[in-house]
């Protein structure tokens, strides 16, 4: 049977039960909404570590559209159950109150100073896109690891900025080991999200273009392409040609992360990729010539 927790503090006490007997914690961080991505890491912390934990908060400090906060999906126990049928040993959610107690103000919010500084890797892309969210997302990160103090922590690879992110936010505080495991598609193509569950059927069936568009660019690296203009206006024109809105598709040097794409020609790349489809903001990646997910 699954814990279940409603609070941190008895999340930090569960963990740190575990911990002290000996046994190794992995933990997989999420905003609950809980697909086969999330429980594929799932999945993999259970097989590698004697405990697997999963934290399930949707994280006000990482949003700057303050609606899509409010529409997205939140399902606790329907979690707790997925994740009790793969092995998941404890669940926990809180409040930010409860992350953070007797930091907040009087409105509920966490000063701006107090915010974690998300490094290098979240400049441009995403964090040019969305003001403040990788400053939100290595705020709570950071809180998480300090309850769990897990010896592994899970990541996917859809979320690529954001896994460097918390790869430098890890290493600067010596752990956990950060493992970030290939994403998970539909059958269709498209990258497992949360998100996924606002589209319509017409609108999922256009979404279907980002990763097009990702093995479309693919295919030039394998057969030579390396100019990074040439290859970015490639990712750009697939996806504008079905109508979706493009907020980017760009190019970037995975072992050398840059605000702005690199120019000339490439050694290795990622493509990454951000649009819109009817209302729903979705992004997806590719490594080019190393396999879709990332695999070598």
């Amino acid at each position: 049977m699954i814990e279940r927790l409603a609070d941190p503090a008895e999340a930090r006490a569960w963990c740190a039960e575990r911990r002290e007997s000996g046994a190794s914690v992995g933990f997989v961080p999420t905003m609950g909404a809980l697909h086969i991505g999330h429980l594929s890491l799932v999945e993999r912390a259970v097989a590698e570590n004697d405990f697997a934990c999963v934290s399930v908060f949707v994280n006000p400090l990482q949003f700057d559209d303050p609606s899509d906060l409010e529409c997205y999906p939140r399902d606790f126990e329907g979690d707790a159950r997925l994740l009790e049928g793969v092995g998941c040993a404890m669940v926990f959610t809180g409040t930010l109150e409860q992350f953070f107690p007797g930091e907040l103000s009087a409105d509920g919010a966490l000063a701006s100073a107090r915010l974690v500084d998300p490094g290098p890797a979240a400049e441009g892309l995403e964090g040019a896109c969305r003001s403040g969210h990788f400053g939100g997302v290595a705020t709570i990160v950071e809180r998480l690891f300090e309850v769990v103090e897990p010896e592994r922590a899970y990541f996917g690879r859809k979320d690529y900025q954001q896994a460097l992110v918390i790869a430098d936010l890890a290493r600067r505080r010596g752990g956990p080991r950060g493992i970030v495991c290939d994403i998970v598609r539909e059958s269709s193509g498209l990258a497992c999200s949360s998100r996924n569950a606002l589209l319509t059927d017409g609108e999922r069936e256009r979404a279907v273009c980002l990763s097009r568009s990702l093995e479309t660019v693919d295919a030039a690296w394998r057969e030579g392409a390396r100019d990074a203009a040439l290859l970015g206006a490639l990712l750009r024109e697939n996806l504008e040609r079905v109508g979706v809105e493009v907020e980017y598709a760009e190019l970037r040097d995975p072992e050398r992360w840059s605000a702005a794409a690199p120019l000339g020609e490439l050694e290795r790349a990622v493509a990454l990729v951000a649009a819109r489809v009817g209302g729903v903001r979705l992004i997806d990646n590719r490594v080019l010539g190393v396999g879709g997910d990332g695999r070598g």
